[in-house]
């Protein structure tokens, strides 16, 4: 299931590589033949401009239309620009103008002048110009640091730029499922979606708990090779499993039920009214099937939570839809550990998360007496925490960077994050606009994260640690 997500949150770029008549054509050449052979290696599909001239470059101001209606055409991602010598500084804004996808400025480190003093490129000079024209149009771009082809710059740099870019692919096409209403109680999740449409183009897709319950119903009476497939998949996989045949059959129906209705629908991820009425309608909790979905790459996330489920999005797409998520509640600090912090949920982390060597149960839930939680522990390492949310009309992406460390066991699914300055990221969960929801992924993501608030007009970047200074000394290099 994870190969469709990577392929999904896959990028095709609009390869741009300009030049300077001033400069040498032939010194450009060879350098745009470098470029194009090494960004082959990073697996991304791009479309050239071999179509536009002998040389794969633009020059001229007048090849910007073409070049934009090819790009828009071909349906590119994003645009890397790199400046085979000075460039050509008004065609590469009117490209990217037009196209109105996030853009990659870079030019590689020029070598020494000849002997005679003549020098060949100068891509630096060039970066400067064409980065005055790209403010003055209010176009938004990302650049590289001046730097060799080869350096660990260059291939950071690029490496950060497909995953932003991949995070504003997912949130300019985002689709919500709504499974019923917020519970009664939770004033926290309060969302607008009117203003979500509005400001973002993000859709939720309402359905209500009974129809779901349907064809749920409708999964375990027809009783097919998928529905048990699904059953043998749980058996095989959880070690303990306190639940019994039929609640076992009723939480594969009930995880069909939603994969069927968000396939159907074209979602990115689903919001689900998990207690407690759908406790009274099938008599089962569903946090592990939420689990499962998500470590299908399908981020379903608790109490109706959308913000939650669009931070969901936004986090996995930073991975280039290469690992799982996980939603979390941040609830009790670390009885030992004066910068550590329990990152748990009643059951609903991806069980391919699972830290292996621990307890591997599938159980009652913790609060209420009803089967379907996930109860372990997740593995640790490097894990980024993020939380879009809004108030008032102001939204913000919250990220940073924590490890995960070991500390008491707990009933359901959970895993202890050590953060650099915990009181730091207590405050800012308190002031807000962020409420007790968050979403964790494995690994350092937050410079991506950063940096696709860029090409996302209305939504602010809110740093924790990292610090902004030290994300931006990061992309530096």
């Amino acid at each position: 299931m994870f190969e469709k997500v990577k392929k999904k949150h896959s990028i095709k770029l609009g390869f741009l590589p300009t030049r300077r008549n001033v400069f040498s054509r032939e010194e450009a050449g060879r350098i745009k033949k470098l470029i194009e052979l090494k960004v082959g290696t990073y697996g991304c599909e791009y479309v050239n401009l071999d179509w536009l001239n002998e040389e794969g470059l633009i020059f001229s101001g007048s090849d910007a239309g073409r070049v934009a209606r090819k790009f828009i055409c071909e349906d590119v991602d994003a645009i890397f620009a790199p400046h085979c010598n000075f460039g050509t500084e008004d065609a590469i804004a009117k490209v990217a103008k037009k196209v109105g996808k996030p853009l990659l400025i870079w030019g590689p480190q020029d070598d020494a002048p000849s002997p005679d003093g003549y020098r060949l490129r100068d891509t630096q000079c060039g970066m400067f110009a064409t980065t005055k024209v790209l403010n003055r149009e209010g176009v938004p771009f990302t650049y590289i640091t001046n730097s060799h082809i080869d350096d660990m710059i260059f291939d950071r740099g690029f490496r950060n730029f497909l995953s932003s870019a991949s995070v504003v692919k997912s949130f300019r096409s985002l689709r919500i499922g709504q499974i019923s209403t917020r519970p009664g109680a939770f004033w926290s999740v309060i969302c607008n979606e009117g203003e979500l449409l509005e400001r973002f183009g993000i859709e939720t897709v309402p359905v209500t708990l009974g129809d779901i319950a349907r064809d749920a119903g409708s999964i375990i009476k027809d009783n097919g090779v998928e529905l048990k497939e699904t059953i043998q998949r749980i058996r095989g996989k959880v070690g303990v499993i306190q639940v019994n045949d039929e609640e076992l059959e009723k939480l594969a129906a009930l995880q069909l039920a939603v994969r069927h209705w968000a396939d159907c629908e074209g979602l990115s991820s689903v919001a689900i009214q998990c207690w407690s009425a759908l406790q009274e309608e099938m008599g089962i909790a569903p946090c592990f099937v939420n689990g499962e979905l998500t470590g299908e790459g399908l981020p379903v996330v608790c109490e109706t939570d959308i913000h939650g489920a669009v931070t969901s999005v936004m986090v996995q797409a930073a991975a280039s839809g290469e690992k799982p998520v996980f939603f979390a509640d941040l609830t009790i600090r670390h009885p030992e550990n004066k910068n550590a912090e329990l990152l748990w949920h009643c059951g609903n982390f991806p069980h391919s998360l699972l830290n292996e060597g621990g307890y591997n149960g599938l159980t009652e839930h913790f609060g209420m007496p009803y089967p379907g939680a996930g109860d372990f522990e997740i593995r640790g390492g490097d894990i980024t925490v993020g939380r879009f949310d809004g108030l008032k009309g102001e939204y913000y992406l919250l990220i940073g960077h924590g490890r995960g460390v070991e500390g008491p066991k707990n009933k359901g699914t959970y895993v202890w994050v050590e953060f650099n300055d915990w009181p730091l990221w207590e405050e800012k969960f308190i002031y807000g606009p962020y409420i007790h929801h968050c979403t964790g992924i494995h690994g350092k993501y937050a410079p991506a994260l950063f940096e696709a608030c860029r090409y996302i007009p209305g939504l602010k970047p809110d740093p924790v640690d990292p610090t902004e200074a030290e994300i931006r000394k990061i992309l530096r290099g």
